[in-house]
C-alpha cells in the first residue's frame, strides 16, 4: 500500500511537471530513477535489475546500469525502427515525394462540387496518407500547403478546413508509425499483422463515423459562425519546383509500406522484410529515382544526409522519450505499484474489460493534457502486457485501444503542436479548433471502443 502511494505521488508530480511544459524526457527519467532508488532503499527484497541483466556488484550502480540497459535495448529494437521511419519521412519531404503523393490524392476530390462532402472525404484520404507519412505534424503541414487552399476556395471556412486537417492523424496507423511498432512489439506480433488484422478493421469503422461527424460538425459551426459558402477558382498555378517533380514520385512514400505488407505472412511468407530494411530499400530506391531525374550525383549524395539527420531528430524527440518512459514504467513495476493496482482492481470486482477502458482513458487524458500522443502511449504501454497476462488475456486486446487513443487524445488537445499549427492557418485559437474536433473525436473514440470489444 505504501509503495503504491509513493508511486502515485511521484506520478502526480511528474504529470504536473509535464503539464507545466517541463521537458518530458527529463521528468520521466528522474521519476523512474527515483522509483528505483526508493525500491533499493526501502524494498531491498525487490529485484531492480533490467530484464535479465546481471548486477554490477553495487545496488547503487545497478540503478544507473538500469538506464544504460534500457537505452541499449530500446535503441537496438523499436528505437531503430522509429529512427529509420523518421529518416525516410524526412528524405521524402526533401525530394518532394510527399508533396507529390498528397497532390495525387487531392486532385480527384477537386472534381466534386460539394465542399463539405469533400471535407469529409478529405479526412479519410488524410488518415490513409498517415499510413505512409508517419509524422502527424509533417502530414498536417503538407495538407495546409496543398489541401487547405483547395478547401477554402471550394467554400468551407478556414476554421473548418483547419479542424479537419487537425484530425488527419486521429489514428496512428501502419508499419511506419512508432506507436504502432511499439504496440506490435508489446503484443508479440509482426507490425504488418498488427496493422492489417487488428488496426484496419477498427480503423475502417472509426473513419466512417468520424467523416460523417466532420461533415455535420463543420456545416453546423460554419452556419453558427455566419460563414457563407462561396466557391472560388481552384485552378491556381502550382509551385514551379513542385511542378517539376515527376508524378511517379507519389508512389515512393508508400513503397516501404508495400514491401512490409507483401513480404509478410499475409502474402509471401518465404521472404521476410522488417520495417527498417524496408525503409533503407525505400530510401535507396528514391535516391536512384532522384538521381535519374536530376542527373546530379553530388547533389543527390548530399541529399541522402537528410535521411540520417531525420534519424537523429527522431532519436532526440521520440526515442529518448521512449527510453525515459520505459525507465519510468519499469520503476512502477519494480516498486510493486502495478501488482498492487491489479490486485486491488481484481478484489474490487473490476474485470479485464473495465481495466482496458481505464488504461485507454488514462492514455487519452494524458495525451490531452500534454499534447503528445507518443508521450502518453510510451508512458503506459509497457504496463499492458503484464496487466493482460494477470487476467489471462492477449496483450493486443488492451494495447490496441491504448495505442489508437494516443492519437485521438492529441486531436482534442489545445496544447498539441498539430492543433496549434492548424489554428494559425484557420485564423482562430486552438480552443476553437478543439471545439470543432471534439464531437468527431468523441464519436471516433466510442466507435473504437465498441469495435475493439466486438473484435475480441
Amino acid at each position: 500500500m505504501i509503495a503504491f502511494i509513493i508511486a502515485i505521488v511521484i506520478t502526480i508530480i511528474a504529470a504536473w511537471l509535464i503539464i507545466k511544459n517541463y521537458q518530458p524526457q527529463t521528468v520521466l527519467l528522474l521519476a523512474g530513477i527515483s522509483l528505483l532508488t526508493i525500491t533499493a532503499i526501502f524494498y531491498p527484497e525487490h529485484d531492480i535489475l533490467y530484464d535479465k541483466a546481471k548486477s554490477t556488484g553495487s545496488v547503487w550502480i545497478d540503478i544507473f546500469a538500469f538506464a544504460k540497459n534500457s537505452l541499449s535495448t530500446q535503441v537496438a529494437g523499436i528505437g531503430l525502427i522509429i529512427m529509420a521511419a523518421g529518416g525516410f519521412a524526412s528524405y521524402m519531404d526533401h525530394i518532394k515525394a510527399s508533396n507529390a503523393m498528397v497532390n495525387a490524392c487531392i486532385r480527384p476530390l477537386q472534381l466534386i462540387k460539394a465542399p463539405y462532402l469533400i471535407l469529409a472525404i478529405g479526412y479519410i484520404c488524410a488518415q490513409l496518407l498517415h499510413v505512409a507519412i508517419s509524422s502527424a505534424a509533417g502530414l498536417a503541414m503538407l495538407l495546409l500547403v496543398t489541401f487547405f487552399p483547395v478547401l477554402v476556395r471550394l467554400g468551407v471556412s478556414k476554421a473548418a478546413a483547419a479542424s479537419m486537417i487537425g484530425l488527419c492523424a486521429f489514428m496512428d496507423l501502419g508499419p511506419a508509425v512508432g506507436t504502432a511498432n511499439l504496440a506490435a512489439k508489446h503484443a508479440g506480433m509482426e507490425t504488418a499483422i498488427y496493422f492489417v488484422h487488428y488496426q484496419m478493421p477498427i480503423a475502417v469503422a472509426v473513419m466512417l463515423v468520424v467523416s460523417v461527424l466532420v461533415f455535420f460538425t463543420a456545416k453546423y459551426y460554419d452556419k453558427k459562425d455566419g460563414h457563407s459558402v462561396v466557391v472560388q477558382d481552384i485552378n491556381s498555378a502550382e509551385n514551379t519546383e513542385e511542378a517539376r517533380v515527376p508524378t511517379f514520385y507519389a508512389l515512393l512514400p508508400i513503397f516501404p509500406v508495400a514491401l512490409v505488407l507483401i513480404f509478410s505472412p499475409l502474402f509471401i511468407d518465404t521472404i521476410k522484410i522488417d520495417v527498417v530494411t524496408a525503409m533503407i530499400i525505400g530510401t535507396l530506391t528514391a535516391f536512384v529515382c532522384d538521381l535519374l531525374v536530376k542527373r546530379d550525383f553530388r547533389g543527390c549524395c548530399k541529399g541522402i544526409q537528410v535521411f540520417f539527420k531525420g534519424m537523429g531528430s527522431m532519436f532526440t524527440s521520440i526515442v529518448s522519450l521512449l527510453v525515459c518512459a520505459d525507465i519510468y514504467a519499469q520503476g512502477m513495476q519494480k516498486i510493486g505499484a502495478i501488482d498492487y493496482l491489479l490486485e486491488s482492481v481484481q478484489n474490487a470486482g473490476f474485470g479485464f474489460a473495465s481495466m482496458t477502458i481505464l488504461m485507454t482513458l488514462l492514455v487519452g487524458v494524458t495525451a490531452v493534457l500534454t499534447g503528445s500522443g507518443v508521450a502518453a502511449f510510451f508512458s503506459f504501454s509497457g504496463m499492458a502486457p503484464s496487466i493482460a497476462s494477470k487476467f489471462g488475456q492477449e496483450a493486443v486486446t488492451m494495447i490496441l485501444p491504448m495505442q489508437l487513443m494516443a492519437g485521438m487524445g492529441r486531436s482534442i488537445s489545445p496544447v498539441a503542436g498539430i492543433i496549434i499549427a492548424v489554428s494559425k492557418a484557420g485564423e482562430c485559437s486552438p480552443f476553437m479548433i478543439v471545439r470543432r474536433t471534439l464531437i468527431p473525436a468523441i464519436g471516433g473514440i466510442v466507435t473504437m471502443m465498441i469495435a475493439n470489444y466486438l473484435l475480441f
